[in-house]
């Protein structure tokens, strides 16, 4: 028998003869998925590719797997199959080599953040705020919505649910993080985290898992360097601590995994300005599906473009057009800014990957934000909260988010990111 624990993709190889007790009736039986326990003891091994085996005085069967309808049969099935098999696929080699790097990837945040005093800090879930002010949000109420309380406008009357107002799942939990580093110092949330963006790519989740560090007097440049620092750390702890399962996403999902993470540990980033890589990839010569201009989001292939031929390593772009960013970033003064107004925004970009970190300087200055607000549609009354922040005793802080299941991809090479959560969230999906 080949048996599995699931704490690494090695099989213990069990021998058992006719002598057992309950060999004819139930261990000659025995089919993929079932349940047991030996008891034997372990010899050198004459197999080729194993140094030792078990030979079995006892074995102890706890569950059986029919084999006519157990769907996880020893052949290889497609990661799309898989997924309708949410319950049974972390049974398989390649999702148990996900979560265990999904594991270490979550301790290395934690140890980083706790070695470097951060003060780890819980966001809600439910919340009142958009914080990208996109309204890509799911709605929390109790209300029934076949007899819901109207105003005297016809208008759904929100003071009788719940929370007396409009509330939703959270698409971050930056804002409330804020509060927290400027009292404290540094601070990072880690939590779930929703986006109701009817979204089918491989690339987006509605449910996911985010990692909010913020600082207090932090500016951009610190910024910088702290998401340097944090990618480097979580990668090096992968690479020492997960060398099995690297080698196995290396042979059987994307052999490049090993040599991008290695780059990631060896070579600084480059910085560079949004302006000074929109100039780069208008003089690439490449015919790139999407087009280049300046003041719009760059798509991933033309970050994959500026980390995998122009740099060959990971690249941090800064100074972003504010048309393009949320309220809550602080405006550059742009002396020298002839294409229009920018904001202290950066984005980490991994060869293979894009898009990693997403973060900014927050914008400290109550006039300026409240301006920045009312440009993008906010009533600056709901956020009134956020607003005493830069009113009683402001200061300058920065912060980032990184996508713990982003990260995970760039770790294992995955393509999709469903097969990197145990359980995806995505449109029409939620059985599991």
């Amino acid at each position: 028998m080949e048996l599995n624990d699931g704490s690494s993709l090695a099989n213990m190889q069990v021998i058992a003869d006719a002598e057992l007790p309950n060999y004819e009736d139930q261990v000659r039986r025995l089919t993929a998925g079932c349940s047991v326990t030996v008891r034997g003891e372990i010899k050198p091994s004459g197999g080729r590719g194993q140094t030792t085996e078990m030979h079995a005085t006892e074995i102890t069967v706890h569950g059986w797997a029919d084999p006519e309808s157990y769907p996880l049969q020893k052949k290889r099935h497609s990661l799309e199959k898989l997924r309708e098999w949410a319950h049974l696929r972390p049974r398989t080699n390649t999702l148990g080599a996900v979560m265990r790097v999904r594991n270490r990837i979550c301790r290395s945040i934690h140890d980083f953040f706790q070695e470097d005093g951060f003060l780890y800090i819980q966001t809600p879930i439910i919340t009142a705020s958009d914080c990208e002010g996109a309204g890509e949000m799911f709605r929390v109420t109790t209300l029934d919505p076949g007899q819901a309380p109207r105003t005297p406008s016809g208008a759904v009357d929100y003071t009788q649910d719940f929370f007396d107002q409009p509330t939703y799942l959270t698409v971050s939990g930056q804002l409330e993080g804020e509060i927290y580093a400027t009292a404290l110092g540094k601070i990072y949330t880690f939590g779930p985290t929703f986006r109701a963006e009817n979204s089918h790519t491989s690339r987006h989740l509605a449910e996911f898992w985010m990692v909010e560090p913020e600082v207090a007097f932090y500016e951009l440049a610190d910024n910088m360097q702290l998401a340097e620092c944090f990618l480097k750390r979580i990668v090096g702890d992968v690479l020492a601590d997960c060398a099995a399962d690297l080698q196995f996403f290396q042979e059987r999902i994307n052999d490049t995994v090993q040599a991008t993470l290695q780059t990631i540990v060896d070579t600084s980033f480059h910085r560079l300005s949004y302006t000074d890589a929109i100039e780069i990839l208008v003089q690439a010569g490449e015919k790139f599906e999407y087009p280049i201009a300046w003041g719009t989001d760059l798509q991933a292939e033309h970050e994959r473009y500026l980390t995998e031929k122009y740099f060959q390593a990971p690249v941090i772009l800064y100074d972003y057009p504010a048309q393009i960013k949320p309220f809550y970033m602080k405006m550059n003064h742009d002396d020298d800014a002839s294409a229009g107004p920018t904001v202290r925004a950066m984005d980490v970009l991994l060869p293979q990957v894009g898009e990693i970190i997403g973060g900014s300087q927050r914008e400290d200055r109550l006039d300026v934000l409240t301006a920045r607000m009312n440009e993008q549609g906010l009533r600056p009354e709901d956020y009134w909260w956020y607003l005493d922040l830069r009113k009683y005793g402001t200061v300058p802080h920065a912060g980032f988010g990184l996508g713990l299941e982003r990260m995970v991809q760039a770790v294992t090479g995955m393509a999709n990111i469903r097969d990197v959560i145990p359980f995806p969230r995505t449109p029409g999906s939620a059985e599991f």
